[in-house]
C-alpha cells in the first residue's frame, strides 16, 4: 500500500515550514499559492462549502500546477462516485478527509484508488488530540484543525477559521506527518508554528476576504510569514 514519503512534510529544524493553501477557486489564486511557494493546493469538494468546486473545475485549475506542488482532494464523507470523478480529473496526490469517515473507510479508499490519504482530526481539546491514534495505521498524513462548536449556525467540517489551544499538542507523539490548521493566518502562524510545534500548516478562511473568496495578496503574505520562520 502507499505510504507518505516522509520527506513531503519537514520533520527536521533545519528544514522549512510546509504550507497547504487550501479551497482555491480561481486561477489568479491558483498562480499566487505556487508562484509564493505553497507546497500543496486544496481543492474542495464539499457542495455546502462556499470553497466548493466540481472535480472538471478542479482539474482545469491543476492543470498548470507543477509536479513538484502537492494537489489535494478535500472530501467530506464521499461515495465512492465522487472520488472515480475526483481521480480522474484532478488526480490529487492525497485525498484529505474532512468528514466522520471511521479507520475502516480511510483504509478502504485508500486502497482502492491507491493515492494517500490524510485524515483530519477535530480539535477543541486535548482528549481530542487522541483520536489520531485510532488512523495512525490507516492514514499517510493527520491534519488537526480547531472543532467548530455545535451550536455555530453554517458551520463546515472545516475551513471555519476557528483556531484551538495549540498548547495541547505538546507532549503527544503523533506517529505520522501532521499539518495544522483552523484560524491561522499570516499573522498568527508564526506563533501557532512555534507553540505547536509544526512543521507544516493549512491556511483558507486566514488567505480570504470572505467565504469563497481567495485574495491573492493574502496568500502571498501567509507565504512569506512562514518563509521568514
Amino acid at each position: 500500500m502507499p505510504r507518505c514519503d516522509r520527506g513531503s512534510l519537514a520533520e527536521h529544524d533545519a528544514m522549512p515550514i510546509q504550507v497547504k493553501i487550501c479551497g482555491l477557486n480561481d486561477p489568479d489564486t491558483v498562480a499566487a499559492a505556487v508562484q509564493g511557494g505553497a507546497d500543496y493546493v486544496g481543492f474542495n469538494f464539499y457542495p455546502p462549502s462556499p470553497r466548493a468546486v466540481s472535480p472538471q473545475q478542479a482539474g482545469a485549475l491543476a492543470a498548470r500546477v507543477p509536479e513538484a506542488v502537492r494537489s489535494v482532494a478535500v472530501l467530506v464523507d464521499p461515495d465512492d462516485e465522487l472520488v472515480r470523478a475526483v481521480m480522474a480529473h484532478l488526480r490529487p496526490r492525497i485525498l484529505q478527509l474532512h468528514g466522520r469517515e471511521e479507520p475502516g473507510r480511510v483504509a478502504a479508499l485508500r486502497d482502492a484508488f491507491g493515492v494517500q490519504v490524510m485524515k483530519a482530526i477535530p480539535v477543541a481539546g486535548p482528549e481530542d488530540i487522541a483520536q489520531a491514534r485510532a488512523f495512525e495505521r490507516v492514514a499517510d498524513l493527520l491534519m488537526f484543525d480547531g472543532k467548530a462548536p455545535a451550536a455555530q449556525p453554517g458551520a463546515l467540517p472545516g475551513g471555519n477559521g476557528r483556531a484551538f489551544d495549540w498548547r495541547i499538542m505538546a507532549g503527544h507523539a503523533i506517529r505520522l506527518p501532521w499539518i495544522l490548521a483552523g484560524g491561522l493566518d499570516a499573522g498568527n502562524v508564526a506563533e501557532a508554528v512555534t507553540t505547536a510545534g509544526a512543521r507544516a500548516v493549512d491556511v483558507s478562511s486566514g488567505v480570504e476576504d470572505k467565504p469563497g473568496v481567495k485574495n491573492p495578496a493574502k496568500i502571498r503574505a501567509f507565504l512569506e510569514a512562514v518563509r521568514g520562520l
